[in-house]
């Protein structure tokens, strides 16, 4: 059996590796708070990408 020493102490690696596994998930699991409220995009559907903007610039467009 391996072992891996942290701290002056051997411990498996079994047991390690373990722990580890443990703690992804806890992480995966953890909810993220948001830092701001998400608010609905009221652009139109072409000018909510680059691309879109891009194509059909609107800057100088007679109509608005």
């Amino acid at each position: 059996m391996r072992f891996v020493e942290l701290d002056g102490k051997r411990y498996p690696i079994r047991e390690v590796l373990q722990r580890y596994k443990q703690q992804r998930a806890e992480e995966r699991r953890a909810k993220q708070l948001t830092l701001f409220e998400l608010k609905e995009d009221s652009r139109p559907t072409t000018q909510r990408s680059a691309d879109g903007r891009y194509a059909q610039p609107l800057l100088f467009d007679p109509s608005s």
